[in-house]
C-alpha cells in the first residue's frame, strides 16, 4: 500500500513539475511576445489616433485612453508577471508594499482600458442616434471630462486593494475570509458580467440605430429661410469606426471572459481541499486566464489595422512622413560634406 502511495505520488511529482514547467516556457516566451507586442502596438494606435483625421472624434479619444491605460498596463504588471513565473522572480510575494503598489496598479489600468472602450461603444450609440440631443452627448469636450472622470474613479475604487491585499502563502492575494469572497465576486462582476453586458447592449442600440438610419451622423440644422437640412449618408469615417468598435468588443469578450469564470469558480472552492497536484493546476489556469486577457489588449493595433481602410490608410501616411523627415536630413549631411570638400579644394595649392 505504501509503495502505491509512492508511486502516485511520484507520478503527482512528474505532473507537477510537467505543469510548472510548460506554466514557465508560456511565462517567458509567450508573455514576453504579448509584452513587446502590446507596448509596439500601443505606440503606434495612439500615434495614428492622434492624426487630424482621428484627432477630433469622441470615439478615438476613447480609443486612444484605452490605448494608454494598456501601455501602462504591460510595463506596470505584465512585465512583473513574466518575471515572477517566467524567470522566477518573487518581488510580488517577497514584498507587501510592492504587492499591494503592484495589483492597485493592474486593477486600475485595465479596468480605466475596458470602460474606456465601454464608453465609446456609448459614444457609438449617441453618435448613430437619429435624436440631435442625443448626438450631442457625442463630443470631444464631454469625452475628455468621461476619460478624466474615469480614471478619477477607478484611482479610488480600488483603494482596497491597497488596504486588504496582503502575501498569504508565497502569493499576493486579498485577504481570507469575508473580504476575500466579497472581492473575489466583486472583480468577477466588474470585469466580467457588467462589461460584457453594457458592450452587447450598446453594441446591439448601435447596430440598430445605424440599421434604422442610413444617414448622417450631425445634428440637424437650419438654413437661412429656417427650412431643416436633411443630413446625408453616415461618413466613411464612422463607418469605419463602427467597425473598428464592433471587432474589439468582439475581442475582449471572447479573451476577457475566462478571467472572471476562473474567480467565480475560486470563490467557490475556496474552502475545499486541494492536493498539490490541483493547485499547482489551478496556479497555471490562472496565470493563462491573464495571459489571454494581455493578449487581447495586445492584439489591439491589429484589430485595427484590419478592420478599417482609413486606419492602414494613416499608418502609411505616418510612415511615409518619418521617410519624409529622414530624407531632408540626409540631403543636408550630404551637401554639407560636399562644401566642406568644396572650400577645402579651393584653399589648396
Amino acid at each position: 500500500m505504501n509503495s502505491t502511495n509512492i508511486v502516485v505520488n511520484n507520478g503527482d511529482a512528474d505532473q507537477i513539475s510537467r505543469i510548472n514547467f510548460i506554466n514557465m516556457i508560456i511565462s517567458r516566451y509567450g508573455i514576453g511576445i504579448i509584452w513587446l507586442m502590446g507596448n509596439i502596438g500601443s505606440v503606434l494606435t495612439c500615434i495614428v489616433f492622434y492624426q487630424p483625421t482621428f484627432r477630433k472624434s469622441a470615439c478615438s479619444m476613447y480609443f486612444t485612453a484605452s490605448s494608454i491605460s494598456q501601455l501602462l498596463a504591460f510595463n506596470f504588471a505584465l512585465l512583473y508577471r513574466m518575471l515572477q513565473y517566467g524567470y522566477n522572480v518573487q518581488t510580488v510575494t517577497t514584498d507587501l508594499w510592492f504587492c499591494k503598489i503592484r495589483y492597485y496598479l493592474f486593477y486600475v489600468l485595465i479596468a480605466n482600458s475596458r470602460y474606456n472602450i465601454i464608453m465609446a461603444s456609448i459614444d457609438r450609440y449617441f453618435a448613430s442616434s437619429r435624436s440631435a440631443l442625443r448626438r450631442h452627448w457625442s463630443s470631444p469636450k464631454i469625452a475628455l471630462r468621461v476619460i478624466v472622470g474615469n480614471a478619477i474613479f477607478w484611482s479610488l475604487m480600488y483603494i482596497q486593494i491597497i488596504i486588504f491585499y496582503t502575501i498569504i502563502n508565497n502569493s499576493c492575494q486579498a485577504q481570507l475570509g469575508a473580504y476575500g469572497i466579497f472581492f473575489s465576486i466583486y472583480i468577477s462582476i466588474d470585469s466580467g458580467i457588467l462589461p460584457v453586458s453594457l458592450m452587447i447592449i450598446f453594441g446591439l442600440l448601435t447596430a440598430n440605430n445605424v440599421h434604422r438610419t442610413g444617414k448622417t451622423i450631425a445634428p440637424t440644422t437650419q438654413n437661412l429661410n429656417n427650412k431643416s437640412v436633411r443630413p446625408g449618408k453616415i461618413s466613411m469615417k464612422d463607418v469605419q469606426l463602427h467597425k473598428m468598435l464592433v471587432n474589439q468588443l468582439l475581442l475582449f469578450i471572447f479573451l476577457n471572459i475566462p478571467n472572471p469564470c476562473y474567480l467565480v469558480y475560486r470563490v467557490f472552492t475556496m474552502n475545499n481541499y486541494k492536493s498539490s497536484l490541483q493547485l499547482s493546476i489551478e496556479t497555471f489556469v490562472s496565470n493563462m486566464t491573464y495571459v489571454v486577457l494581455y493578449l487581447g489588449f495586445a492584439l489591439t493595433f491589429a484589430n485595427f489595422f484590419v478592420s478599417s481602410k482609413l486606419f492602414r490608410r494613416e499608418f502609411l501616411n505616418v510612415i511615409q512622413k518619418i521617410k519624409i523627415f529622414r530624407r531632408p536630413m540626409r540631403l543636408v549631411l550630404i551637401e554639407g560634406t560636399a562644401t566642406t570638400r568644396n572650400g577645402l579644394r579651393s584653399n589648396s595649392p
